[in-house]
């Protein structure tokens, strides 16, 4: 990849190679939060993974799989056919070949100069999708003759149906057809969840002696256009395309015959705008987007500046803001990785982001887990537990756990590895939880509060109250057999961060309910009411003190668990060094790993991150010496937690390492990383090393703190965010930093170094030349 100094807006290939197509089909891949598309070219190549989702439209392939994202039909696909040969950049030659991603208006183009024979031609090609327009994708390729005499070419592009998800196929074939002599149609509908698709195209071309002629083949429609182009002369192909389904909550009709009316009718009515002008109006709604908060970094390195515009970029990309019934997957829509499905990713590494800059669309996150109440019911019941446990993986938020039972190949035995996190990996519930209250401690939402926060808080903590296991011999409640945020050690019993974040769940809803008690009776009443909170809170309140916590060795280690400490420890430094992940597993299986001092990622770190208000600073330090060296940093969410709580120890040299290494997961070198999809909890680390590592943002017990530290690469930094419904602005330099505000007489109060302060309009205060 190659990133330029002169533009931090811009993600480039230079020069075609086929090996990698997974890399930039995934970090340059285009959206807008409805629909998500890989950046795979208009021609077709071996190994190239033809993806394009529309958030929420989970289908099941087949009763014995799980819920995934489809893949829908192909409509970037355009084959070009020159004087009767096929064009492929893997024949022929190829010349300035440039692959680019405009982060700052989401236009994807790739142009180069290819030679085969007699023909030479010049090739440019043009696309996104409408941040304006959420239906809406557009295409545009210029071929100008540079050969010495004219040639002849054929444009063959329409809906092609013969994609699948790594070989589900996810639709029936469906109507399709021509509509005014100008639109192509098809209809597929999804075959378990029966959702109706409709896809309209248009082709708009501009060349000499043009004939067209429609074609159709077992699930595809498509035109072919034949024309010439004499010598240093252009042809032009703009192909306008529309996605709309029978679940879309921008329209009240939604059977199939009026989804095609109103597709043609809205391809109609913007016939008269220009390719361009239809980007800029995509383009200022990505400004609006850009002028929300935005980040400015002065360092040594410009990677750093680009990479929080990546992070961002993809961020919206990947969201599905338009519609509470959908989340965000781990891949985004950038790749089949996980099938779409939405993990504790999105509480603890991307709703941050959303909560302290758009609360809008961190609402509508918030409210899909307010949603998935019945689906966490499901799951609850089918353990036999009470209350609501949360899906490992969650998909439409009604349907409870998709987690897939069989995974990759066990490198001993050679047979498929059970997958337990759908079982066993519990602490999903209180991640949920978190994420609900640093939404509504930081946005200070009443009405979601009220109407469903409340609900979800004491759902969760009936959950944990059945799920406690009472321990005789030792008088306490323990939780066993789960896994951790460290995924390298299954069936273990109380796992730190299970317990602690239980435990905080519990302790949270039974002051909650001391508080709605005396100050909002009724509300409690309706609680109560529904959940039957007078039989469950004295039940929590007997057990919460009970509820057994893994406490300090005399080294001051808190254990990851019950029998982490007394594990087998090895040399993991040739595993940390490499590249890629798993290498550990190419050498051990998961039982053999599950039996070593080897942490897949932060564990006990990050319950000490999130929850830093339960530890002093010497035993977090304690712990991040201990741990780190047994860390692999196999998971992509790892090194910003890391990297933000070794800044807060005032390790900031080794935290910028973190930083460069976690800004590397997808956009580095290492060529394989990002072919399933891009990382977005890593993405939305980014943000969080940035704004809460080093601009020192956090919320603690409820309260805002801020204490910056930078990088000695940096000599600035500033940040926004949104705090209680108004807007800061924060300037970090290594002696000083300041706040700045409008002056409208809603004050804000902070923490900072053991000081508390009240922001009113602009304050500045020293930080002692500490970096």
């Amino acid at each position: 990849m190659n990133y330029a100094k002169e533009n931090l807006w811009q993600i480039e290939e230079v020069g075609f190679d086929s090996r990698y197509l997974g890399k930039t089909e995934s970090i340059m891949a285009l959206g807008n939060g409805y629909i998500g598309s890989r950046s795979a070219t208009e021609e077709a190549y071996v190994g190239e993974r033809r993806d394009t989702f529309v958030a929420g439209t989970f289908n099941k392939f087949d009763e014995n799989e799980v819920s995934e994202l489809p893949n829908i039909p192909d409509i970037w696909w355009l084959d070009v056919i020159v004087n009767g040969e096929h064009f492929t950049l893997e024949k022929g030659a190829v010349t300035g070949f440039s692959k680019r991603l405009n982060l700052k208006n989401g236009e994807l183009t790739r142009d180069f100069v290819w030679e085969f024979k007699t023909i030479k031609l010049k090739f440019k090609f043009r696309r996104f999708i409408s941040m304006a327009r959420r239906h809406y994708l557009s295409n545009l390729v210029e071929i100008e003759n540079l050969s010495a005499e004219k040639v002849s070419v054929q444009v063959r592009s329409g809906v092609n149906g013969q994609v699948t998800n790594s070989g589900s196929q996810h639709f029936n074939e469906g109507e399709k057809g021509l509509v005014d002599g100008k639109f192509l149609q098809m209809m597929p509908q999804t075959i378990e969840s029966k959702i109706d698709f409709v896809f309209t195209l248009a082709h708009k071309v501009t060349a000499e002696n043009l004939t067209a002629r429609i074609e159709m083949g077992r699930r595809q429609i498509f035109m072919n256009y034949f024309f010439e182009i004499a010598p240093n002369e252009s042809a032009v192909i703009e192909k306008r395309m529309s996605v709309r389904t029978s679940i879309d909550n921008d329209t009240d009709n939604h059977d199939v015959a009026s989804l095609r009316e109103l597709s043609i009718a809205e391809m109609k009515g913007i016939d008269a705008l220009s390719f361009d002008e239809l980007l800029a109006e995509s383009a200022e709604k990505w400004a609006e987007i850009w002028a929300k908060h935005p980040i400015v970094i002065e360092s040594q390195d410009f990677h750093d500046q680009l990479a929080i515009r990546f992070a961002k970029y993809h961020l919206h990309v990947m969201t599905p803001a338009h519609d509470p019934h959908m989340n965000i997957g781990a891949k985004g829509m950038s790749g089949e990785g996980y099938k779409g499905h939405t993990f504790w990713d999105t509480e603890v590494f991307m709703l941050p982001y959303f909560n302290f800059t758009h609360p809008e669309i961190a609402k509508s996150l918030v409210t899909y887990r307010y949603l998935g109440l019945d689906g966490a019911h499901k799951k609850a019941a089918e353990n036999g537990y009470l209350g609501a446990q949360y899906p490992w993986e969650a998909a439409n938020p009604t349907d409870g756990e998709v987690t897939p039972v069989w995974g990759a190949a066990d490198i001993v035995t050679g047979q498929s590895t059970k997958i337990w996190s759908g079982f066993i990996e519990q602490h999903i519930t209180s991640d949920v939880v978190f994420g609900v209250k640093q939404y509504i401690d930081v946005t200070g939402d009443l009405e979601f509060t009220q109407e469903k926060a409340y609900e979800i808080l004491f759902d969760t903590a009936k959950f944990w109250g059945s799920r406690l296991e009472y321990n005789a011999d030792k008088d306490c409640y323990e939780i066993n057999d789960v896994i951790g945020a460290d995924e390298y050690k299954e069936h273990v019993n109380n796992n730190a961060y299970t317990n602690y974040t239980a435990h905080w769940n519990v302790k949270y809803a039974l002051e909650l309910a001391a508080e709605l008690r005396e100050n909002e009776p009724e509300i409690f009443a309706r609680l109560d009411d529904k959940l039957d909170l007078t039989t469950v809170l004295p039940d929590l309140a007997d057990k919460l003190d009970k509820i057994f916590l893994p406490q300090p060795t005399a080294d001051g280690i808190i254990p990851q668990d019950d029998t982490y400490l007394s594990k087998k420890i090895i040399d993991l430094t040739k595993y940390k060094a490499k590249d890629g992940v798993d290498g550990l597993f190419h050498d051990y299986n998961l039982e053999q790993v599950n039996e070593m001092q080897i942490t897949k990622q932060a564990d006990v770190l990050l319950l000490m991150f999130l929850f830093e208000g339960l530890f002093d600073r010497e035993l977090k330090l304690k712990n991040f010496e201990y741990y780190e060296p047994k860390t692999t940093h196999d998971s992509s969410l790892s090194l910003s937690t890391h990297a933000i709580l070794s800044a807060d120890l005032g390790k900031v040299a080794e935290s910028y390492e973190f930083f460069k290494k976690a800004r590397h997961i997808d956009m580095g070198g290492f060529m394989k990383s990002s072919d399933d999809g891009i990382h977005a909890a890593s993405l939305g680390g980014i943000w969080q090393m940035t704004v809460f590592g080093y601009g020192g943002v956090r919320m603690i017990d409820g309260k805002l703190r801020i204490e910056p530290h930078l990088p000695e690469a940096w000599t600035r930094l500033t940040y926004g965010f949104d705090y209680q419904g108004q807007a800061i602005t924060v300037t970090v330099t290594h002696d000083s930093f300041v706040l700045s505000k409008a002056d409208n007489g809603c004050d804000v109060s902070f923490i900072s170094n053991n000081g508390n302060y009240v922001l009113q309009n602009k304050l500045t205060l020293s930080l002692g030349g500490k970096s």
